[in-house]
């Protein structure tokens, strides 16, 4: 199976329609009178597509077995056409657009099975996604806002030139796969003047996000948290819950993550660790979301 463990759990919803068509009107009064010798039609074949979103894993193999919350079917009569509908939500990793398929194929399968008894010219039709919401793509509306980034690396090691540096690349790559333009990438040491000295000079220049990297560790030469935390205008403290939230699930470690995050001026101001894996997971839990903050700073300076 395709590998999600680096996605975000959200709230995630498909919808999916089909249709069955009869071949003459006594099958759709039969239907209706519940007079069909199989059975009540309509509700045969809801508890079958409830069965079949919760057992899609188990009939498609790429398919992660999910926790699904909520399925619904409904029935809409047209002529001899009946439109299925169903609708399925899971809060997961990953979205429900093959249950929701699924769900609707298996209604549209029994209610062909009850009704070729009676009618030996039903068809099955149009099985397709109408509606998604919860994934990646639902993002997009904060991507591409022309927005521009810093990446400061702080190490001492990796200014003497002693190391390379990973991480900073990684939130670099990260950045630009959201539309957010990296304007600068610099090396400097752990020091809390270097720290607050970029700062003070990305701020002045409006740059929208600046990310640092490295520092943030226990050790007595780790004091990037130190450099930032009250120079800022404010913390978010949400923002750091989430990516120790996010990490705690993947590591233990996670707890003593010291990331900071916060606004100067016109500026997100986020404070990472520095191993390329951490580094990763934090952008991994606060990407794209925490681009929203852009839309509030926009409709706060409209109003």
């Amino acid at each position: 199976m395709v590998e999600i463990t680096h996605k975000n759990t959200t709230l995630r919803t498909a919808i999916a329609e089909g249709i069955v068509k009869v071949s003459k009107q006594e099958t759709i009064d039969a239907i209706n009178n519940k007079s069909v010798p199989k059975g009540d039609v309509f509700e045969m074949a809801k508890t079958a597509g409830l069965f079949a979103v919760k057992k899609t894993s188990d009939m498609i193999p790429d398919c992660h077995p999910l926790p699904i919350e909520y399925t619904a079917v409904s029935y809409e009569i047209d002529g001899l056409s009946v439109r299925i509908r169903l609708e399925v939500k899971a809060i997961y990793r990953t979205g429900v657009e093959v249950e929701a398929m699924h769900g609707v194929s298996v209604v549209a399968l029994t209610m062909y099975d009850m009704l070729k008894p009676i009618d030996k010219g039903v068809e099955i039709s149009n099985i397709r996604l109408v509606a998604k919401e919860g994934g990646k793509s639902d993002w997009k509306k904060y991507t591409d806002q022309g927005l521009c980034a810093a990446v400061i690396v702080c190490s001492d090691t990796i200014s003497a030139g002693s190391k390379e540096d990973k991480s900073g690349k990684i939130i670099k790559g990260k950045l630009e796969g959201y539309g957010v333009q990296v304007s600068d990438y610099i090396v400097i040491p752990d020091e809390i003047q270097d720290v607050r000295n970029a700062l003070e000079n990305y701020v002045r220049k409006e740059t929208n996000i600046i990310v640092y990297t490295g520092g943030t560790g226990l050790s007595v030469r780790d004091i990037t948290p130190e450099a930032l935390q009250d120079v800022l205008d404010r913390r978010i403290p949400g923002i750091e819950e989430a990516i120790r939230s996010y990490g705690q699930e993947r590591t233990p470690l996670a707890m003593l993550s010291r990331s900071v995050a916060g606004v100067k001026g016109k500026s997100l101001v986020l404070a990472l660790p520095g191993s390329s894996k951490g580094v990763e997971e934090s952008m991994d839990a606060i990407f794209p979301s925490v681009l929203h903050l852009f839309k509030i700073f926009k409709g706060a300076r409209h109003d």
